[in-house]
C-alpha cells in the first residue's frame, strides 16, 4: 500500500513546525501499518475554508493518476473546514478505490464524514462569530480592529491602538488639500512618486490608493479615521464557493459601528466635506452627460438600425460587433458585412 500525507496549519500565528510534526505522527501510522510513505502535501497557514489550497489541489490532482492507494491526515478537519469539501474527497477517493485514514479515528466512512465534517464546519462558523465580536469590542473601545492605515503608527499589535505619524499625517494633508483644490488622484499619485515619496507599504502611489471606493470605504480619501471618527463593519465578507476569493459586499448604514476617536483627526472637517463635494461632482460629471443620461448611453455610437434589430431565436437586442477598419476599406478583394449578434 503506497501512502501519502496531508498536512495543514490555518494561522500564520501558529508554528510553521506543525506542519513536520503532523508529518511525523501521520509516518509513524505508516509505518506502524506495514504501508510505504510515497509523498506528502502540506498547505501552511491556509484556512481550511476554502478547498483553493496548492497542496490540496494537488492531493485532488494526483488522486486521479494512480499515485497512491491511502490518504493519511492527523485529523479529518486538517483536509478542510467545509462539509461539501470533505464529502467530495471522499466520494472522489471511493470512485478511484483510495482508503482516507485518520490517525486518531482510523478509516474514515461516511459516517465520519457526516459526523465529524459538520462538526468541523460548525467550529468554523463559530470561529467566524467570536472574531466578529471581539473586533467589534475594540471598535466600541476606539480601537482599530483592522489593518495599519496610512498616517497612523501602531501602539500595540494586541490592542489595535494607533497614534498618528507626523510624517505621513502631512501627506495625508496634502493629498486631501489638493484633490479638493482641484488636482486629479492621478496627478496627486504621480507628483508623490517623483519626489520619492512612498505610499502605504513602502509602494509606490496609485490613484486607486487614493480615491478608492466610496461605497465600501477604501482609498485615502474616503478613510474616515482621518477626521477622528471609527466606521467599523461597512463591508462583510463572504467567500465565492467557485473561487474561494473573499468578496466584499457594502453594509446598510444602520449596520455600521460608529466611534469618535478625536486623538487620531489629521483633517479638519471643513476639509473633508470639501473633498466629499468634489468627489459628489465628479462622480456625477464622469457617469453622467450635461442632460443626466447616463454616460455608456450619451456616447455609444448610433447607426441607420440602432435599437430596431432583434434576435429571431431569443428576441434579444442585436448590436455590431465587429466594424470596418481604415486597412480593410483599401483591400481591393469585397469585405464581408459585419456580423450582428444578440
Amino acid at each position: 500500500m503506497r501512502a501519502a500525507i496531508y498536512a495543514r496549519f490555518s494561522s500564520e500565528n501558529q508554528s510553521a513546525s506543525s506542519i513536520a510534526d503532523q508529518i511525523e505522527v501521520c509516518s509513524r501510522y505508516i509505518k506502524k501499518s506495514g504501508w510505504t510513505g510515497v509523498t506528502a502535501y502540506s498547505d501552511a497557514a491556509m484556512s481550511g475554508a476554502s478547498r483553493f489550497r496548492p497542496g490540496y489541489q494537488q492531493l485532488l490532482a494526483d488522486l486521479d493518476c494512480g499515485v497512491f492507494d491511502v490518504v493519511v491526515v492527523e485529523a479529518l478537519d486538517r483536509l478542510g473546514r467545509k462539509l461539501s469539501d470533505i464529502a467530495d474527497l471522499y466520494d472522489r477517493c471511493t470512485f478511484a478505490g483510495i482508503v482516507l485514514i485518520a490517525v486518531n479515528v482510523g478509516e474514515i466512512t461516511a459516517m465520519h464524514i457526516g459526523m465529524l465534517g459538520t462538526m468541523a464546519q460548525l467550529y468554523l462558523s463559530d470561529l467566524k462569530q467570536k472574531t466578529w465580536r471581539g473586533q467589534l469590542g475594540r471598535a466600541l473601545q476606539g480601537k482599530v480592529p483592522g489593518g495599519k492605515a496610512y498616517g497612523y503608527d501602531l501602539v500595540t499589535t494586541a490592542t489595535g491602538e494607533r497614534q498618528i505619524n507626523p510624517v505621513e499625517a502631512t501627506i495625508v494633508s496634502r493629498i486631501f488639500t489638493e484633490f479638493a483644490n482641484g488636482h486629479s488622484p492621478r496627478a496627486i499619485a504621480k507628483r508623490l512618486n517623483a519626489e520619492g515619496v512612498y505610499g502605504p507599504g513602502s509602494r509606490p502611489w496609485g490613484d486607486t490608493t487614493i480615491r478608492g471606493q466610496s461605497e465600501r470605504g477604501t482609498g485615502v480619501l474616503n478613510n474616515a479615521l482621518y477626521v477622528g471618527r471609527l466606521e467599523w463593519n461597512r463591508c462583510s465578507y463572504v467567500k465565492d464557493p467557485r473561487t474561494g476569493k473573499r468578496v466584499a459586499r457594502p453594509n446598510a448604514r444602520e449596520k455600521w459601528e460608529i466611534t469618535e476617536v478625536p486623538q487620531l483627526r489629521i483633517v479638519d472637517d471643513e476639509l473633508w466635506q470639501r473633498v466629499k463635494a468634489r468627489q459628489e461632482m465628479l462622480r456625477f460629471a464622469i457617469g453622467r452627460d450635461a442632460g443626466g443620461n447616463a454616460l455608456n448611453r450619451a456616447h455609444r455610437r448610433h447607426f441607420l438600425l440602432s435599437g430596431l434589430l432583434v434576435c429571431g431565436s431569443c428576441g434579444g437586442g442585436a448590436i455590431r460587433s465587429s466594424a470596418p477598419t481604415a486597412t480593410a476599406a483599401r483591400r481591393t478583394a469585397p469585405r464581408a458585412p459585419a456580423r450582428t449578434e444578440c
